[in-house]
């Protein structure tokens, strides 16, 4: 038997078909191993998904990623779906304060072609929401974050905040430009992020080139790039996939292998990648194969509510933007994406939610339909067609300081069964970005222990 017929004659399951997971089984896949990928839910995208609401196809949540945000830019050339999330040809984010006085203003963070730190130099020096005095601060605390690696991990041990205080950044600055970012990158404000993931965030985002903070979002529904093409082009790769399918038990087979139970059926594998969230991981974990496996619960989940308005014309001009002075964070167009042919449909994305996950419909549509006729006049006349809410309660893994010594790697102490999954150690917070990394991980080390020759998608990360 050559190698390349060995080679064959293994294979793998991946349990979970969120971004994670997937990543995985086309990896694999791809490598010459034969896949069956397990998930639960009837769909593939984890929680990045699409779902139907009357005539209209509706996102759980809106997605953003970065121009620096290289593994989700490989999943969506490998699933041929690029063209349907572009990206902006340069950062641009307008900012609407309506607490100011003199009434709302309009400020914008947008970039040059200048090198780094220039590239963002002129926004920051019209920036209209902070004081001369704290522009200046933004800039001396932007160099001190280019000198500062954030893998070091003593800054996994103090929050976001008692940095940027250290550094001079008044509460108006933090509110008006680091947690304007902050919160929507990491789902948590500055004194609840961890100093090393924010340091990854801003560092990577807005100083290592200067088209590195450019915005990309789905122009589609999410669930035609997470599930559609996803599901094309798995089965394109030879992966065998199981939707509304759970895996009950894991455990260790004859001559090394895997056993994974699941409704019905018994699958047999020398690889199994586990890529599901943390919970779920800890459940499904054979004896022994993590030293402290519940280390796993002690990462602790960080909530992410959505709301969306239905109005019977247009009273948005943009895309998208972001707010101050409002309890409203990020408001985006989701009419084109949506199916919507009259109207306009408004989606709200508010990170970091603890205090409103489970807040009545009716309560969210008294607080926020008044704050969108402040930000949006023309939305004063408009008629609301339709209000509903999405919750994620367990959205994202909370960002803490000190999650970063819970988070585990890719391999586990039982050879052949490997983790993924956003909460793991990709060094990134809990993103689409950080999902795919994870997929990246788990599959290099298992093709490695399976002696396969392979490279990484990813020339800058090994």
């Amino acid at each position: 038997m050559t190698d390349d017929d060995d080679l064959r004659s293994r294979n793998a399951v991946v349990v979970g078909g969120g971004l994670a997971g997937v990543t995985a089984a086309l990896q694999l896949a791809d490598a010459g191993i034969r896949v069956a990928l397990v998930e639960g839910r009837p769909r593939l995208g984890g929680l990045a998904f699409s779902f139907r609401r009357g005539d209209l196809t509706v996102d759980n949540g809106q997605h953003v990623y970065l121009r620096c945000c290289t593994a989700y830019r490989w999943f969506l050339e490998r699933v041929e779906g690029a063209h349907l999330a572009p990206l902006q040809d340069r950062l641009d984010v307008p900012v609407l304060d309506v607490a100011r006085a003199g009434g709302a203003r309009l400020g914008r963070l947008r970039r040059t072609a200048l090198p780094v730190p220039l590239h963002l130099a002129g926004s920051l020096a019209t920036y209209p929401h902070l004081s001369l005095a704290e522009r200046a601060g933004v800039g001396r605390a932007a160099l001190a974050l280019g000198r500062i690696d954030p893998a070091d991990p003593a800054l996994d041990g103090i929050d976001f905040a008692t940095w940027l205080r250290r550094h001079g950044q008044s509460q108006r600055t933090i509110e008006a430009l680091w947690d304007l970012v902050g919160v929507a990158t990491l789902n948590a404000t500055a004194p609840n992020a961890s100093m090393g993931l924010a340091a990854m965030v801003f560092k990577t985002g807005l100083l290592s080139e200067p088209g590195a903070a450019d915005i990309g979002w789905a122009h589609v529904p999410l669930g035609e790039l997470h599930d559609t093409l996803a599901r094309k082009a798995l089965d394109s790769a030879g992966v065998r996939t199981e939707l509304s399918t759970r895996v009950r038990e894991i455990s260790r087979a004859e001559h090394g292998r895997w056993r994974v139970e699941v409704d019905g059926e018994q699958l047999d594998a020398d690889t199994v990648v586990l890529a599901v969230p943390q919970r779920e991981t800890h459940a499904l974990l054979p004896d022994g194969a993590l030293e402290d496996p519940d280390r796993l619960l002690d990462i602790g989940t960080a909530p992410i509510l959505n709301i969306h308005v239905l109005y019977d014309r247009k009273v948005l001009r943009r895309p998208f933007f972001a707010a101050l002075g409002t309890p409203v964070q990020w408001v985006f167009d989701r009419t084109d994406a949506s199916g919507l042919k009259d109207g306009q449909y408004l989606a709200l994305s508010q990170s970091a939610a603890q205090d409103e996950i489970d807040a009545p419909v009716a309560e969210l549509r008294e607080r926020y339909l008044p704050e969108l006729e402040r930000l949006l006049p023309a939305a004063r006349g408009a008629r609301v067609r339709d209000f509903f809410v999405t919750r994620e309660r367990t959205a994202t893994f909370a960002p803490a300081p000190g999650v970063g010594r819970l988070r585990p790697g890719a391999r586990t102490r039982a050879p052949g069964l490997y983790l993924a999954g956003a909460w793991t150690a990709t060094g990134w917070p809990a993103t689409m970005e950080s999902a795919v990394r994870s997929g990246f991980s788990a599959a290099s080390a298992a093709l490695s222990a399976l002696g396969r020759p392979h490279e990484h998608p990813l020339k800058e990360a090994a």
